[in-house]
């Protein structure tokens, strides 16, 4: 800024020096003021969340709302789900593998058996 236009406009006498100032930080003190805004936001989270916790357990108990109504199932952590059909296996492989002949993408040792000309009967449980 030239020094004529900070003169006409009493604002940018206060404002000058904080511009230089911020200007001429270099990236090494502008990671640490970083590192300390984020040092400071993660403390206010901590120190907030106690709160927060107990306004969500006050109203869940005002309006008789459960975990399971949020879709949780009320573990710390999540349980493992059938990967699988439920159907039972109607055929076993060559090396044990077992479908269930359903719709979709058939297995490898199926889409094997059949390209070499072969029947799925001989593979029927």
């Amino acid at each position: 800024m030239k020094a004529c236009i900070v003169g006409r406009y009493p604002i940018l006498r206060m404002v000058h020096p904080l511009i230089r100032t911020i200007s001429m930080a270099s990236y090494s003190e502008l990671m640490a003021q970083a590192q300390n805004l984020m040092a400071q936001a993660e403390q206010a989270r901590k120190d907030e969340l106690a709160s927060v916790i107990a306004d969500i357990k006050t109203k869940m108990k005002q309006f008789g709302i459960t975990v399971a109504d949020l879709g949780g199932s009320g573990g710390a952590g999540k349980k493992a789900g059938k990967s699988k059909s439920g159907a039972p296996a109607k055929y076993r492989g060559p090396n044990g593998e077992l479908w269930a002949g359903g719709p979709g993408r058939k297995p490898e040792w199926v889409r094997a058996v059949l390209a070499s000309g072969k029947s799925l009967d001989s593979y029927l449980i």
